[in-house]
């Protein structure tokens, strides 16, 4: 039997829950990709929320120029970076966050806050976890 448990589809099997891969399941993909979060919190934080392609490399650090243009493209076409297009002599290109990008602020900012209050847990959780695997 399908239903939804705070908008995550499952089903009640004899041997447990069972998540189903739905709508929400791409896009927590995307967002979990390596480039993603940084890209999105990079524009974020820049005034008007809108850099050129060069500007994004280099603000995303260890980024290849293929993995920035793949980033972007999936970003623009889940409506969350908005592309514009100038065309000049070279060519200028520019990326903002779109409205969908801009309501990922407040959830970035929360998500970044709960990694930074948990992070000497999670160090020390690794530590534990890393002695007891050595000695094993």
């Amino acid at each position: 039997m399908a239903l939804t448990l705070d908008r995550w589809p499952h089903e009640v099997a004899p041997r447990g829950i069972r998540l189903a891969p739905c709508p929400p399941y791409d896009m927590l993909t995307r967002l979990g990709d390596k480039w993603t979060i940084l890209v999105l919190a990079l524009l974020s934080v820049t005034s008007g929320n809108r850099l050129r392609f060069s500007e994004i490399k280099y603000g995303v650090n260890g980024i290849s120029q293929r993995m920035l243009t793949l980033t972007l493209r999936h970003l623009e076409r889940d409506g969350l970076i908005i592309r514009h297009y100038y065309p000049e002599v070279p060519p200028r290109v520019e990326y903002e966050l779109g409205p969908i990008g801009k309501s990922m602020e407040t959830p970035l900012r929360e998500f970044a806050g709960w990694i930074g209050a948990n992070w000497p847990a999670i160090e020390q959780a690794r530590k534990a976890y890393d002695e007891r695997a050595d000695t094993a």
